[in-house]
């Protein structure tokens, strides 16, 4: 370990010099296995560690997080996997997944137009089986606290040598200040060190007082990584996984919609029209999740058409019909929502029911709360009032 590292370039390959150090002279937390990370991959693994460090502390369990400029794309704990997760993950082919692979095939897998190119984190030592799963997928790098050996073996084998594998000192603490410049200007604040725990979910407020156990695991996951996600956000959750992440939106309403876009396509992937697919054998993994992506969308004669169907599937599917859908999604249910501020309006309910959420965390504090809880009670959503605003910048 060192206290200082040059990095090739910033944010773009015109900002130059570039580095990381050690204001007060210690030693940086990481020590960099093998490639060379970037500025941005430097940014998501921070920010990616902090997120998997928090989930295995609320919940005692294997936590991993799927990072693409600086917001996560999944996160997620290691729960078992059913069959067909591990067929929509691609993962089903690796026989039994440990603990850390699990959590990491679902926070890979839940929306992998987003993952593409990622970086990783994990909470635990990566091995062997999760770093085979790392080695097909295009991604930048990973952080963990260790590696087995055979784990750093594969991995230094993927693009050529060069991915960015990253081990972090899991007792480094910083310090309770920080500091960043723009514009020449230096800001300074208390780093965020609010701890999300079940007490935040006491205060519920809704007529459905009923959140179980395993819902409040859901809502927590969603808060932490809420916490890590560039404001304004919303988290939509279901059994242990983050399935939808609004992350940057200016308005909360385009958060609950674009976060509430991506839980359906998570949830459509399940269904028998997409679990029908039969690709060409030599199709690439992103070749084929963008010809899902588009063969659900409104855009699906783009991978339907003449001439181009032959291409990625051995058969011409149906086509998945609007009708199709709305009946498929209709059947999701149970899932938990957290946001990283108050809903101003009910709106944003009424679009969270239409992708099966029974439950939400948010903050509270809007002069029309009165309205929100109004429309929980509509549709008997359990909702607590946190207290806590977690935006991120």
């Amino acid at each position: 370990m060192s206290n200082e590292m040059q990095l090739k370039y910033g944010c773009n390959p015109n900002q130059k010099p570039s580095r990381i150090f050690m204001q007060d002279g210690s030693e940086l937390p990481i020590t960099v296995l093998n490639g060379k990370p970037g500025y941005i991959n430097l940014l998501d693994a921070f920010n990616g560690w902090q997120l998997v460090k928090e989930l295995k502390e609320a919940t005692g369990l294997p936590a991993a997080t799927s990072f693409k400029h600086v917001s996560p794309a999944g996160a997620a704990v290691g729960k078992p996997l059913s069959e067909t997760e591990a067929k929509i993950y691609f993962v089903d082919d690796l026989g039994e997944l440990s603990p850390i692979a699990c959590a990491y095939a679902r926070a890979r897998g839940a929306d992998r137009m987003s993952s593409y190119g990622d970086f990783t984190a994990l909470s635990d030592t990566c091995d062997a089986i999760t770093a085979k799963m790392l080695a097909r997928e295009v991604s930048d790098g990973i952080i963990a606290p260790d590696y087995t050996e055979e784990a750093l073996e594969i991995l230094k084998t993927k693009r050529k040598g060069t991915y960015n594998v990253i081990k972090i000192d899991s007792s480094y603490k910083p310090a309770p200040i920080e500091t960043k410049q723009v514009y020449g200007v230096t800001f300074e604040q208390g780093r965020n060190e609010f701890e999300i725990n079940h007490a935040l979910l006491d205060n519920i407020v809704t007529d459905n007082k009923n959140i179980p156990e395993d819902k409040k695991i859901d809502l927590l996951i969603s808060l932490i990584t809420l916490k890590y996600t560039q404001s304004n956000s919303v988290c939509y959750v279901k059994d242990g996984q983050a399935i939808g992440i609004g992350a940057g939106q200016q308005s909360r309403i385009h958060c609950t919609r674009l976060a509430g876009s991506k839980a359906d396509n998570w949830w459509l992937r399940q269904s028998p029209q997409v679990m029908g697919l039969q690709f060409v054998d030599d199709i690439r993994r992103p070749d084929r999740d963008n010809a899902i992506d588009v063969y659900m969308s409104d855009e699906y004669e783009d991978v339907l058409a003449e001439g181009t169907w032959q291409t990625i599937f051995k058969v011409k599917p149906e086509v998945f019909t609007r009708e199709e859908k709305k009946a498929w999604l209709a059947k999701n249910d149970n899932v938990a929502l957290g946001s990283d501020a108050f809903f101003p309006f009910g709106d944003n309910i009424e679009r969270a029911h239409k992708s099966g959420v029974k439950y939400i965390a948010e903050p509270g504090g809007s002069i029309r709360d009165d309205h929100v809880i109004m429309t929980c009670n509509k549709y008997g959503i359990a909702m607590a009032f946190t207290g806590m605003r977690l935006f991120h910048h």
